[in-house]
Parts: C-alpha cells; structure tokens; sequence
C-alpha cells in the first residue's frame, strides 16, 4: 500500500483552495502525474526539498507533495506564472 494514500494527498493539496474554488486536484491521475512530474524534474538534477537520501525520486517527490513542499499549480495560476 502506498503511503501516504491517494486520498491523503488530494486533501493536503486541495487544502489551501478557498471555498467555492474548483479544488487543483480533482482526481488519482492528477496526483499521479504531479508525482511523475517532480520525479523527472529531481532525476534531472533538481535539488529535493526534503532530505531523501537512499529514496527512490518518486518516493521523495510524493513525500514533497505530502508535506506541502511542492505544490500544484491550477491551470490558471500556471498561465498566470508563464505570462509573467
């Protein structure tokens, strides 16, 4: 079983959205690639931000997630981020 749970992660994502936003994180496969995503980018040479020293990237990356050291951006917050 994978620690922290799908469920876990949406919430502690979702967490910081207002009441009445549409929450970033709407299902398992959004997670998913979230993960994917920052594994790649710390494979690549990204500094972690969490000590994970002998972890698996995905493992790091979802701890990141967990721990609210990564976030998620929206779609409009990322097309605010790249026009600026």
């Amino acid at each position: 079983m994978l620690h922290p749970s799908y469920s876990d992660l949406i919430n502690v994502v979702n967490s910081e959205v207002e009441p009445g936003e549409a929450p970033v994180v709407q299902s398992r496969y959004s997670i998913v690639i979230a993960a994917a995503k920052r594994a790649r980018q710390i494979i690549g040479g990204s500094e972690p931000e969490i000590l994970g020293a002998g972890k698996k990237p995905l493992s790091v990356a979802v701890e990141e997630l967990y721990e609210g050291k990564v976030k998620i951006l929206s779609e409009a917050d990322a097309t605010e981020e790249d026009d600026n």
